[in-house]
């Protein structure tokens, strides 16, 4: 047997064809799909529910507080760099207002000063006096820059017009990377200089590198030419270009998630340095981010799951278990109901057969004198009593009256039994008067018939109406499975030495194997298309228990069928009685 077999409930395949007050009055399948389907609603849309929205909520939550932390951190390193480009720019502006122009270009004083910032605030390279010709007069540095013309550069440009100047990372004339701020101070008579220093880039990346940031990120300064300015774990070099987009400008720290071409996420957070060429990125994988969020994710969808799975194991089996036994119950009221219409028929029946034999009995007995009286005349006349042929005629006529009579008592013996009679029977006698109503149907068909009871079967105590009505059903059946020239064999035999065992066995098409275990179940039939009810095996069973006994079923497709009755040769004395029979069983049957 296949599992969807052993676990789909008896309700799933029922069809009633029944009618009257038998018939069912609902449809199972029906009931139990609409109590699943509002179980689930009730149970799972709940559940689920809560889920989607805890889903989105920490999901909401936890990226909420991924931007929250990358602009706090995006603000403050952008404070760091600023402060790290203010400081370097007022102490040029301090020495500026300190220092004399000539001061500043005798012989060794600016490499003094040049060591004084160094050693206050660090991050200087060299340090160069620019006069108003764009010509370096004076230098203090590790390069030969002295005379070197910065008239011509944008930086020179700019720092005369604004006072102030912060460059780009360039390689300028010494070809290595290196920034420049450069203070513009006005002397009278209408002249200025400019005190110009290089600053250190490694000091300059040094300030990001220490940058604590999570989710593999990154932190770097780039210019509005997508040009590093700083060294980049994961986006090149200094003065290598990035393929990420320059954000849009903002006086305020930023943030967003951006899509790199292979449409991983990206929390971006940047901020522009204020009076500098410089853009502070910070560079953060979401998706790294946000694995602790997807670990309690799949914490939830596993916990999910193994709650749904537990409240469909739970309703399925619940609702099918109650619907199962609404069923049940339903088919002991059908059961009974039928029951009670079939006992029903039956009596009427009963009445009808008596009513009938009675009126039947009547012109028999009327043809039975007639023909006797004529019979004695005949026989008072020598030509007429000599006269074979025709005495032979109304031998014939008695004959037929006295087997009409036979077949009107044994209609009237089995109208009679109403209640349970017990008493000594033959049990072959009783499987011959059943099989005389169906000799007709037997010669009609070919069927052949052969009756044999050991010697030592005694008689026994039972009801004589019940067991009439057990062969009957038992033969009717085996009728209906055999074909034309087919076969039944009834045998009698003593089973230790207080049962007989009957068996009526035919050459039928059989019983498949899969029926076997629910043929004596009320209203199953595998006959139902050919107006089979389901009732007799059940009642046949019923009856049997009654008498003490008990019944068994032996069956192969294509080759036949084998009822084995075994009834107690005593009957019981009171309800719940054990006899011999049913302490024995059934054996192998």
């Amino acid at each position: 047997m296949d599992l969807v077999a052993y676990i789909k409930p008896k309700f799933w395949d029922h069809v009633d064809k029944t009618s009257g007050p038998g018939r069912q009055r609902f449809d199972f399948r029906k009931i139990w799909q609409l109590m699943v389907f509002l179980s689930l609603i009730v149970a799972l849309v709940p559940l689920v529910v809560l889920a989607v929205v805890d889903y989105r909520v920490t999901r909401s939550a936890t990226e909420s507080e991924i931007l929250l932390r990358t602009a706090r951190l995006v603000s403050n390193t952008r404070r760091s760099v600023d402060n790290f480009l203010a400081e370097r720019k007022a102490a040029l502006a301090f020495v500026n207002m300190n220092e004399q122009f000539d001061a500043l270009t005798a012989p060794g004083h600016l490499d003094w000063v040049l060591k004084s910032l160094k050693k206050s605030f660090g991050g200087f390279v060299d340090l160069g006096v620019i006069n108003d010709l764009g010509i370096q007069v004076s230098y203090a540095g590790p390069y030969d820059l002295h005379g070197m013309d910065y008239s011509k550069t944008s930086g020179f440009k700019e720092v005369v017009e604004k006072g102030g100047f912060i460059s780009d990372v360039f390689r300028g004339f010494r070809d290595v990377p290196h920034m420049v701020i450069a203070v513009k101070h006005d002397v009278p008579g209408g002249r200025f200089y400019v005190l110009r220093a290089t600053l250190d880039t490694a000091r300059f990346n040094a300030l990001l590198s220490g940058v604590e940031i999570g989710g593999e990120g990154d932190a770097f300064v780039i210019n509005e030419g997508q040009t590093l300015q700083t060294q980049s774990r994961f986006h090149g070099n200094v003065l290598d270009r990035i393929n990420l987009p320059v954000p849009a400008y903002s006086d305020r720290s930023q943030v967003e998630v951006i899509h790199t071409k292979e449409g991983e996420p990206l929390i971006l957070g940047y901020a522009y340095i204020p009076h500098s060429p410089f853009i502070l990125m910070i560079v953060k994988h979401k998706a790294h981010l946000m694995a602790s969020w997807r670990h309690g994710r799949n914490q939830i969808i596993v916990f999910l799951s193994i709650s749904v799975v537990a409240i469909l194991l739970v309703l399925l089996g619940g609702i099918t278990y109650l619907v199962n036994q609404i069923y049940v119950t339903e088919q002991h009221r059908v059961a009974a109901m039928q029951k009670a219409e079939y006992a029903n028929k039956l009596a009427s029946l009963g009445r009808l057969s008596a009513g009938v034999a009675h009126e039947i009995n009547n012109p028999l007995a009327i043809i039975n004198e007639k023909a006797g009286l004529i019979k004695d005349l005949f026989a008072l006349s020598e030509d007429y009593e000599k006269d074979e042929k025709l005495m032979g005629l109304i031998d014939a006529v008695l004959k037929s009256v006295e087997r009409c009579s036979g077949i009107t008592r044994r209609l009237l013996n089995f109208a009679r039994h109403s209640e349970a009679e017990i008493k000594q029977v033959d049990l072959k006698q009783i499987v011959q008067e059943v099989l005389g109503f169906m000799e007709k149907e037997a010669e009609y068909r070919s069927i052949h018939l052969d009756v044999h009871f050991d010697e030592d079967v005694p008689e026994i105590e039972s009801d004589p109406g019940q067991l009439q009505q057990i062969f009957l059903n038992l033969i009717s059946n085996a009728f209906a499975a055999v074909q034309e020239e087919g076969r039944l064999d009834v045998t009698g035999r003593m089973v230790g030495k207080k049962c007989v065992e009957i068996l009526f066995t035919d050459d039928g098409y059989g019983i498949p194997e899969e029926d076997l275990e629910r043929i004596f179940e009320p209203f199953y039939s595998t006959k139902t298309s050919k107006g089979g009810t389901g009732l007799g095996l059940s009642i046949t069973y019923r009856l049997i228990q009654e008498l003490g006994g008990t019944i068994g079923v032996n069956s192969r497709v294509g080759i036949g069928t084998t009822f084995t009755v075994r009834l107690p040769v005593h009957a019981t004395r009171w309800p719940g009685e054990v006899k011999g029979c049913e302490q024995e069983g059934m054996g192998g049957l």
